[in-house]
């Protein structure tokens, strides 16, 4: 369920589950984008021979996959601010998972903060974070 307004959200409220697209074409086209091409988030072999697991998800991407999540729960957010800690790579081809869940809201400024989660299918945690969004009051 998406929000419209600061009312419609309830403390302890789970935004809806999110599974971003880590394909490899995808995150390969993302790296090329922002000027950050080769092979650790290009190829898994190449990634390996790098030292990584496989291929990664580019950091900015995983925070954009998290942004994603919010403006899918609350179209007209606006987000303030948002911090992450990176935990674990996120590798490319590999199911992510993002959760969050509402932990304030301060009704009379129209913000709320958010616990933000990207775990694999193993629900291991690759990166955590929050986020503070403001929702248009009426």
């Amino acid at each position: 369920m998406s929000v419209k307004i600061i009312s419609d959200v309830e403390f302890g409220e789970e935004l809806p589950v999110f599974n971003p697209d880590t394909s490899l074409k995808n995150t390969s086209a993302f790296a090329k984008a922002v000027g950050w091409g080769g092979p650790r988030f290009e190829d898994h072999e190449g990634a390996r021979k790098e030292g990584f697991p496989g291929a990664l998800v580019p950091g900015i991407m995983g925070m954009g996959f998290l942004v994603s999540a919010i403006h899918q729960w609350a179209p007209e957010g606006q987000i303030q601010h948002i911090d992450t800690v990176f935990r674990a790579p996120m590798l490319a081809d590999t199911p992510a998972i993002i959760n969050a869940v509402v932990t304030d809201i301060d009704e009379e400024e129209a913000f709320v903060e958010l616990d933000m989660t990207i775990k694999n299918e193993k629900d291991e945690t690759r990166v955590f974070g929050t986020a503070k969004v403001k929702i248009p009051s009426s």
